[in-house]
């Protein structure tokens, strides 16, 4: 709500400042784009002068834009450049988390294994060395 409050604060000036301008530059203005003829150019336009200005502003911003995006070219490779680095190295950590995992699985399945051996031949050597109990006699 406050976002279209501000909006309207600073768009409905804006607007009226450009009608105003519209209106106090409306005779108008003829363009020529022949530099060699000035008396009898091959191409002139008439047109109203606040036209005139809202192309030229439109197309400085065009180029402005342009240059920017060019100047920026740079910048986005490398962006580019490291987040393939970035992505490749996350699949490298997902890899190595997973062999970790079972690396890790297999060392508990091992040492669970070794317990088991190692209780099985405790409980044979008790076995081994308890001596028999001999039956009742009679």
């Amino acid at each position: 709500m406050l976002r279209k409050i501000v909006t309207l604060v600073i768009l409905l000036p804006l607007a009226a400042i450009i009608i105003a301008f519209a209106v106090a530059n409306r005779h108008g203005v003829t363009v020529s784009f022949d530099p060699f003829s000035s008396a009898n150019p091959a191409y002139a336009a008439t047109v109203p002068l606040f036209v005139l200005i809202f192309v030229l502003v439109i197309l400085g911003v065009m180029v402005g834009g342009a240059a920017a995006w060019l100047r920026q070219a740079h910048w986005r490779r490398a962006a580019r450049k490291l987040d393939g680095d970035n992505r490749r190295l996350l699949q490298e950590l997902s890899a190595v988390r997973e062999r970790l995992v079972t690396e890790t699985q297999r060392a508990s399945a091992a040492e669970a294994a070794a317990r088991e051996v190692a209780m099985a031949q405790r409980d044979r050597d008790r076995l081994a060395t308890t001596p028999a109990i001999a039956p009742p006699t009679p």
